[in-house]
């Protein structure tokens, strides 16, 4: 029988353990015979404990000296938890885990709500422009390939270049070099195959890479299937192409349907005998114009592009849109010079081309195939992008209409040609009046984009001069907006010359005036024969003779080359903020000096570039611009040995040099009253310095 112990003798127990915080008197009770209770035997330490309280009359208070221990028993447990030194600081630790999470949410929403949508790849990298017979020979034949390019990948990594933008390599008969498609879904042999394009557009993506590529909707080859089957009367296909009634003798027009005339010259009209009538083409005969006031050419175009998307290609430059629709009514063109006889018109400068481009209905086209890409630009960074090529000349208002509106998007930019013009008559303040026409012209908030050449036009080496070639990269890569950069000029390539018996270019053949070939030449990679662009004996155009003393590789051993500045302002405008989505304000020209300045709101760091496009000078900024401050650091030039800093009261520069000099300020320049008719801005943003973002709305 078990001896009851005495409340003594239990108070003493409790004292004596609560020091070794034990106070489960169920485990540490001994009986008379000195064991302890057996595990299992369904006394447990709350049911002791509730038989020395009902034995001895004790109450709770009694046992408050014993301190929580490991393993308490739940009524023990629960006991001490309501108490207020235990419950409070749970609560308010409770409330505020609460309380922290719905700021933090707060906070992330505000944050996602006023951020800035981030620049997309087609803005964050220069595009660069291949033309695909010069790149690179892989199999020897002399005319460069696809799988050329695809050896020389590394090449866009190198420059840091994200987005390669490759001429047409469909299937062609080649009368104007792939411009004239045989089969749209089809590789031209010469370039190689199917399986070529889809390795060489898995080793684009693999390299964090984009691909655009070449989409000719106004015409096909004559050799199209389409126009087959058009001029043999093939019912569906009967009205793919513009055909009208006209007049010949053996073949040849001696009355056409009226008096327009061809972008490569003479009449636009070609019988043929076939058929019985003449049939359209803005280009050559060979490349006849498709009618898209027929739907189903509308649907087997746009069947087209889907058919790239799928590929997996990333965007498109839609080549000569402006051409895709004419005037039903089939009048005259109003001539140029009233005085001319309409018989001697031969050229297409000749006539004002009121009915052959820009017609009605042309944008809603546009919009259309935007709205194709847009469903296949749901995928995260997968977006497609769309760029339209229409040389409009002095209508530059007809050139931003493809932009689209607020409400209907159409081309993420067209490209802007007007830069083309600077070799005409270079200095400060012809390069001002081209850059200021396109950002007081473009749509408030839209994308600008520059060229300075491409493969219709001379390379700026030869337009100008090689010791321009800096200057003007310099130029292309620190405005607001995306870049386009032909093949070579990173290396200050030059045209080559091509006697008349050599020409190959159509326009040339026409005219060789014209001739396009001497900016088509071969890449010049190395020192080795044909410059490393082909081991055969014979290139499709010769190699520059002077390409042992510019090519890829030497440049990249020199620390002043074309080569290495491209690279360090490609680098330099990828991680400077308000170099690739700041404000710009042009704050001076003259006959020698293009000066702008590209800050952020809220960065306190801000870049001046000025550009020597003259004779050697020294400019006086802060007469003019007096918030500027009086000394900045040189953070790029393109002359070697230049000053780590310079006074910009006193900015010294020689004849094609240029200068990205960087300073700090709080007082930006856009703000300043008189230069605001002069500052624009695309995708703005602010700066928040405390936390390192950017947001909008500011």
């Amino acid at each position: 029988m078990k001896r009851r112990m005495s409340k003594e003798e239990n108070s003493n127990y409790i004292e004596m353990h609560a020091d070794l915080a034990v106070e489960n008197k169920g485990f540490d009770q001994e009986g008379e015979d000195g064991s302890k209770p057996a595990e299992g035997d369904g006394e447990t330490a709350s049911v002791q404990l509730s038989a020395f309280e009902s034995a001895d009359g004790l109450s709770e208070l009694d046992y408050t000296q014993i301190k929580p221990y490991a393993g308490m028993p739940k009524e023990v447990l629960l006991q001490y938890s309501t108490q207020a030194c235990y419950r409070l600081p749970r609560e308010i630790l409770f409330w505020f885990t609460v309380l922290c999470t719905l700021v933090l949410l707060a906070v992330t929403a505000t944050i996602i709500a006023l951020s800035p949508q981030c620049l997309s790849w087609w803005q964050s990298s220069p595009v660069y422009q291949i033309y695909p017979r010069s790149f690179q020979d892989s199999d020897q034949d002399g005319v460069g390939d696809l799988k050329g390019i695809q050896n020389r990948l590394d090449h866009f990594v190198y420059l840091n270049v994200k987005a390669v933008w490759i001429s047409p390599f469909y299937k062609s008969p080649m009368k104007d070099f792939g411009y004239d498609v045989e089969d749209f879904r089809e590789i031209d042999p010469v370039f190689g195959t199917m399986e070529d394009f889809d390795n060489l557009l898995s080793s684009i993506h693999d390299r964090g890479l984009k691909l655009i590529i070449d989409f000719i909707p106004n015409h096909t080859s004559d050799k199209h299937v389409w126009f087959q089957r058009s001029r043999n009367g093939t019912e569906k296909y009967k009205d793919y192409y513009i055909w009208k009634d006209c007049e010949s003798v053996n073949g040849t027009v001696t009355k056409p349907p009226n008096n327009w005339v061809s972008v490569f010259g003479n009449s636009a009209w070609q019988f043929d005998v076939v058929r019985g009538q003449c049939y359209l083409h803005q280009f050559l005969k060979e490349q006849p114009d498709l009618n898209f006031r027929n739907a189903d050419v509308l649907k087997e175009m746009t069947d087209v592009i889907r058919f790239w998307l799928e590929k997996g290609v990333d965007g498109l430059r839609m080549d000569a849109v402006k051409f895709i629709l004419e005037a039903e009514h089939l009048r005259d063109e109003p001539q140029v010079n009233p005085e001319q006889n309409p018989e001697n018109i031969t050229s297409h400068s000749e006539l004002y081309h009121d009915y052959t481009d820009s017609q009605v209905g042309l944008h809603v086209i546009l919009q259309g195939w935007r709205q194709v890409m847009d469903e296949y630009s749901t995928e995260p960074g997968r977006y497609r992008f769309m760029v339209t090529e229409s040389y409009d000349y002095e209508k530059i208002g007809r050139t931003m209409m493809y932009y689209g509106t607020s409400f209907v998007q159409e081309a993420n930019f067209p490209f802007n040609f007007y830069l083309l013009d600077l070799p005409e008559s270079l200095s400060g303040r012809a390069c001002y009046d081209l850059v200021k026409l396109w950002m007081s012209n473009m749509p408030k908030g839209y994308w600008p984009n520059w060229v300075v050449g491409n493969h219709d036009n001379p390379r700026i080496a030869s337009a100008v001069s090689r010791k321009y070639v800096n200057v003007i990269n310099m130029l292309l890569l620190t405005l607001p907006g995306t870049p386009t950069s032909y093949y070579g000029e990173e290396i200050g390539m030059e045209n080559i010359a091509v006697s008349e018996d050599q020409i190959q270019d159509p326009f040339g053949k026409f005219d060789p005036s014209e001739n396009r070939d001497p900016f088509r030449s071969p890449m010049q990679w190395d020192s080795s024969p044909n410059a490393g662009f082909s081991e055969a004996n014979k290139t499709w155009l010769p190699v520059h003779p002077e390409y042992q003393t510019c090519n890829v590789m030497m440049q990249r051993n020199d620390s002043s080359s074309p080569l290495t500045l491209y690279r360090t302002l490609t680098a330099l405008r990828e991680s400077e903020l308000p170099l690739h989505r700041g404000w710009v304000c042009l704050v001076w020209s003259d006959a020698d000096i293009f000066a702008y300045v590209r800050e952020l709101d809220g960065l306190s760091t801000a870049f001046l570039i000025v550009l020597n496009l003259g004779n050697g000078s020294i400019t006086d900024l802060t007469g003019v611009v007096p918030e500027l401050p009086r000394e900045a650091s040189v953070r790029v030039s393109t002359l070697s040995g230049s000053m780590k800093t310079m006074s910009l009261a006193a900015i010294k520069t020689e004849t094609g040099e240029g200068l990205v000099l960087e300073y700090h300020t709080r007082e930006p320049i856009h703000e300043v009253s008189r230069f605001r008719e002069n500052c624009f801005v695309s995708e703005k943003a602010c700066y928040f310095s405390a936390l390192g973002i950017l947001y909008k709305n500011c």
